[in-house]
């Protein structure tokens, strides 16, 4: 089983910046790759994903503000987050699919990280 190891997360101020990395054990080429968080006390939701062939879907509450991309040669998946808010404070989880398609992203799993805390304060 492939194993995601996200990094980048920290506390930053209301409208600040910070960028997510999730590195893959092993090929994510043929893998549609997503970013989850789960705030305390709060189910796990979709925040963003990215199909095989590069297209990406947001969640409504961070369109316009996060960016998702991938990097298949170095088995790298990353989440750009500007205007930070505070109700984005959460643990964000990478996810791997088991195929290439959003709806794999959705409704199936390969694997989880481990996670990586957000925190968004002034």
């Amino acid at each position: 089983q492939v194993q995601l190891v996200e990094s980048g997360g920290g506390s930053v101020q209301p409208g600040g910046s910070l960028r997510l990395s999730c590195a893959a054990s092993g090929s994510i080429f043929s893998n549609a790759m997503g970013w989850y968080r789960q705030a305390p006390g709060k189910q796990r939701e979709f925040v963003a994903g990215i199909t095989s062939d590069g297209r990406g879907n947001y969640a409504d509450f961070v369109k316009g503000r996060f960016i998702i991309s991938r990097d298949n040669a170095k088995n790298m998946v990353y989440l750009e987050m500007n205007n930070l808010k505070p109700e984005d404070t959460a643990v964000y989880y990478c996810k791997r699919a088991q195929s290439g398609s959003y709806s794999s992203l959705i409704f199936s799993v390969d694997s989880w990280g481990q996670g990586t805390q957000v925190t968004v304060s002034s």
